[in-house]
């Protein structure tokens, strides 16, 4: 059946909100055969308007030519057949034809100029100002690379009148914007662009082209923390974009050239048609360029052989597609210049490829699902990084308990692997001891590593380490989950380590050490008072100690032994007393010039402090755990250092100074490996600190990205549902009403099985009232509808009288919204002001309707004066509401033509607020007048 023009329209706007692409495009040439079926011209000219916008917003751009010409030429044998509008769209398509043509190399320069021509000629006939034509006159001499001309042209463009006719405020800055970049004037450029970044001027594809195009600008600048801004909020807004494939490449570009390779492999994969869409050769070739940047960065790093997303119907390794890209966008370039004779282009994307990076890794606070690890390994250290006695050094290090000993032996161990240093029996026990310490070797390795050490330590005759060893082997049985057989293990070395203690064969330390791991796997406080008065028995006469300082040296036994009782405190839910031992423990290991293991104890202590509501002691702990473990703490300690603080400083609302923590915490728990673990958490809090520091458009790129690395059961449902609260206030800000329904609609899913169902009622009230904001009524009253048999069951009267009213206005006076008024006011019970809100409400609902009559004032009348006994009755507090209440009814009577009645109500009102500033005076007075005219 043949569409009627009515129904032709709804279909083409219907399917302009459809998402960019081919699917798009071929619904609007099927609509241009339907049109062509009605019979008139008119109809035939919006369908050719419509496939020139679909056609000019995907990578299809060059089928645009053909139904252009048709519709010129439309126009050139009746232009009465357009109206306003479509006379209008037709000049302004000139501008995307003109510019279009310029994108294709096939089409000679020559007849660019004709049509540039041509545009200057109707436009002038149409009364148009110059300025879209001296626009696309700098586009043609920016892009063959003539500075003069394009000069000339670019001060001749902004002198001109800005009409109908010209680009948008917001696309004009950018194209303005990119001619300072490209002169040098990075600076210039972000100040041209500072009004479209700052939301001041929009459109549909502003600030997403903006965001992209500053990104290089900044990192120049040396601006690399709003770069990295820029990318979270600009990636988000072209990812669903088929049309803003330049804009896309800038993005990965920027990804190459900062560290984040990974990133650009995420987002190479989500478009593998943007490597062969070839309606649009100007981004294909940018895309292919950067592709080609990317991997290149890929093959320094040593990842040449790695798999790698690229065109579809082959596997490639990245050394593979940065030759195939490479190739690729230079052929494209090379048919620009042969088109254009000059070399510009070429040299372009050339420059692009070539491009060193900024930064070795800019943190992006995203962590990147890419198929493979794309960092290079950490350069393993040989003979030229050992000292000139490396063995002396370990031990060195080991003795001053410095964070750097394990290093050092380990370094050691590949010296002599490969045969570079030889060791003497004794040194090979300790070398295989912290080769245990390590935990590298996995549990049984570990194990094997401890007890030969032992075997290798008796044999140089060191029984009192060797008897140590034996009870770190003890330990290990206790970390592998054997805690019978731990236990048992460690009893013997203990004993004899006493005995040989009292024959002078053993360490204080090497004692206390065994006890304390005893007291790690009994935590009990008996055991961990067998260490204590160990220590204090034995730490001041320094018999046997390893370095002669006197008692000092026991001083981190007692430290480490404090921090387990404020563990075993912690457990037995004694914060204040854990919250001591703690900071006793920091105390002693800064004591005793440890300052690196005082950083765990104070992390603990910012913890139970933030938890007991001292903020003043868990920022000042958080402070110095980070003061003392940042320079010395492996990837994961840095990552806990920092979370620690972000959560600390969230939680007094310094926002702004947590979120760059929560990025730093993200960023080592990277580098640590640890990214679905902590590194998820803290995407989680980064998410969420930096929405409440007002940044919503780099917190929804955070939070969509952690979403699917979160799980109920590996970080419970309260940081879920948190995440997806704190993307739907994101979105809600970003005025995406529907997704914003979405994440509270699978919050309050999971919140439904709570104990408490606060949470899920006030979930479920968010949702509907953005799917309201979305226009989506009958979810909308379904939602409120769910919401307020929840704030029934919570006993909020309130809450749920509003959205029993909400779904009365989603209803209207004729379906129901009436009744559901009434209903409203009767649950209000003994709350008079909330009645007489509701009466004022069916007031509005009734008399607001569109179509209202006589016979909707008199219906709505009585629900006024009710409003106004009500407002009476809930207190003199209310008189404001009672006048407003009684004039409303005035005005009604008024316009039911009872002029005394509306009169009286005046004069009573005016009575009561006879001050001319008084509220209500000014309507009252106003109502007087008009009733006694």
């Amino acid at each position: 059946m043949t569409l009627t023009f009515d129904a032709l329209r709804e279909a083409m706007r219907d399917n302009y909100e459809q998402p960019e692409g081919p699917a798009r495009n071929a619904r609007a040439e099927r609509l241009l055969a339907e049109a062509e079926l009605i019979g008139e011209p008119p109809a035939v000219i919006e369908a050719l308007g419509h496939q020139l916008q679909v056609y000019n917003y995907s990578s299809e751009k060059a089928k645009m030519f053909v139904p252009f010409a048709r519709l010129l030429r439309m126009w050139d044998e009746n232009p009465a057949d357009f109206d306003a509008y479509e006379t209008h769209s037709l000049h302004w398509v000139f501008k995307w034809v003109s510019s279009g043509m310029l994108d294709q190399p096939h089409i000679p320069l020559a007849s660019i100029e004709k049509w540039l021509g041509e545009m200057e000629h109707r436009y002038r006939l149409a009364g148009h100002s110059e300025r879209a034509v001296r626009q696309g006159e700098f586009r043609v001499a920016r892009h063959v690379g003539d500075r003069e001309r394009a000069a000339r042209a670019y001060a001749a463009w902004l002198a001109a009148d800005r009409d109908r006719m010209a680009d948008c405020h917001a696309c004009e800055l950018h194209t303005q914007g990119l001619w300072r970049a490209e002169l040098g004037e990075d600076d210039k450029a972000l100040e041209t662009w500072a009004p479209v970044l700052d939301g001041e001027h929009t459109c549909s594809h502003e600030p997403h082209a903006v965001l992209a195009s500053s990104l290089l600008p900044l990192l120049r600048l040396g601006r690399a923390e709003q770069a990295r801004a820029n990318h979270l909020r600009g990636y988000r807004l072209v990812r669903p974009m088929e049309s803003m494939r330049a804009s896309v490449a800038l993005h990965i570009e920027f990804c190459a050239l900062t560290g984040n390779e990974a990133r650009g492999l995420e987002i190479l994969a989500e478009r593998p048609a943007y490597f062969t869409d070839s309606g649009d050769p100007d981004s294909q070739a940018d895309f292919l360029a950067v592709t080609a940047l990317l991997m290149d960065r890929l093959v320094a790093l040593g990842h040449g052989e790695q798999s790698v997303p690229g065109p579809a119907g082959s596997s490639w390794t990245a050394r593979e597609l940065a030759l195939h890209a490479r190739v690729e966008a230079l052929a494209i370039a090379r048919r620009f210049d042969e088109r254009n004779g000059t070399e510009r282009v070429s040299e372009v994307v050339r420059k692009r490829m070539d491009a060193l990076p900024f930064l070795d890794r800019l943190p992006l606070g995203v962590r990147a699902s890419a198929p493979v690890p794309v960092r290079a390994p950490a350069p393993v250290a040989g003979p030229a990084v050992l000292s000139r006695d490396p063995l002396a050094e370990a031990r060195r290090l080991s003795r001053e308990r410095r964070p750097e000993a394990g290093e050092a032996w380990a370094a050691l161990g590949r010296a002599v692997d490969a045969g570079e240093v030889t060791l003497d029996a004794l040194a090979r026990a300790e070398l295989a001891d912290h080769r245990a310490r390590s935990l590298e070797e996995g549990p049984e390795g570990t194990l094997r590593l401890f007890l030969a050490a032992a075997e290798g330590y008796e044999a140089a005759g060191d029984p009192g380490e060797a008897q140590a060893a034996r009870a770190r082997a003890a330990y290990a049985l206790w970390m592998d989950e054997k805690p019978e057989e731990a236990l048992a293990a460690v009893a013997e070395p203990i004993a004899r380590l006493r005995a040989l203690f009292e024959d002078g064969g053993a360490t204080p330390r090497q004692v206390s050490g065994a006890l304390l791991l005893r007291a790690r796997m009994l935590r009990t406080a008996e055991a961990v008072g067998e260490v204590l008065e160990f220590a204090e028995e034995h730490g001041e006469d320094g018999a046997g100690g390893e370095d002669g300082d006197g008692g000092a040296w026991l001083t981190d036994r007692v430290a480490e032994a404090e921090s387990l009782r404020g563990d075993l405190a912690a457990r037995d839910g004694d914060l204040p007393a854990a919250l001591a031992r703690y900071e006793r423990s920091a105390e002693l290991f800064l004591a005793a010039g440890l300052p690196w293991y005082a950083a765990e104890p104070e992390t603990d202590v910012a913890g139970i402090a933030q938890h007991l509501g001292d903020a003043e002691t868990a920022e000042r702990a958080a402070r110095a755990a980070l003061k003392h473990g940042a320079e010395h703490a492996p990837a994961a300690g840095q990552a806990r250092l920092r979370l620690r603080l972000a959560e600390v400083l969230g939680g007094t609302g310094r926002f702004g100074e947590a979120a760059e923590h929560a990025l730093e915490a993200a960023h080592w728990a990277d580098e640590a490996g640890e990214s679905r673990g902590i590194g998820t958490y803290a995407r989680h809090l980064l998410g969420g600190w930096l929405l409440r520091d007002g940044r919503a458009a780099e917190a929804a790129a955070v939070l969509e990205a952690v979403l699917p690395d979160l799980s109920v059961e590996d970080h419970g449902d309260g940081t879920v549902v948190q995440t997806l609260w704190w993307l739907g206030d994101c979105l809600t800000e970003l005025s995406e009403p529907r997704s914003a329904a979405e994440q509270w609609l699978r919050a309050a899913e999971l919140a439904k099985e709570w104990p408490e169902q606060r949470d899920h009622a006030m979930l479920a009230n968010l949702a509907a009232q953005a799917l309201m904001r979305a226009e989506l009524k009958p979810q909308a009253a379904a939602a409120y509808e769910r919401a307020g048999e929840l704030w029934r069951e919570l006993g909020d009267t309130t809450a749920y009288v509003r959205t029993v009213r909400v779904r009365a206005w989603l209803a209207g006076p004729e379906s129901g919204g009436v009744e559901l008024m009434e209903a409203a006011a009767e649950a209000c019970g003994e709350d008079a002001a909330e009645r007489a809100d509701t009466y004022r409400q069916t007031v509005e609902l009734i008399a607001g309707a569109e179509g209202a009559g006589e016979r909707e004032l008199r219906a709505a009348l009585p629900y006024a004066r009710r409003a106004a006994a009500a407002f009476a009755e809930a207190g003199p507090e209310f008189r404001d509401g009672r006048a407003g209440a009684e004039l409303l009814a005035g005005w009604l009577q008024l316009d039911l033509g009872d002029g005394s009645a509306a009169a009286e109500a005046a004069r009573g009102v005016l009575a009561e607020f006879p001050d001319a500033d008084a509220p209500r005076h000014e309507e009252a007075a106003e109502l007087l007048k008009r009733a006694t005219a």
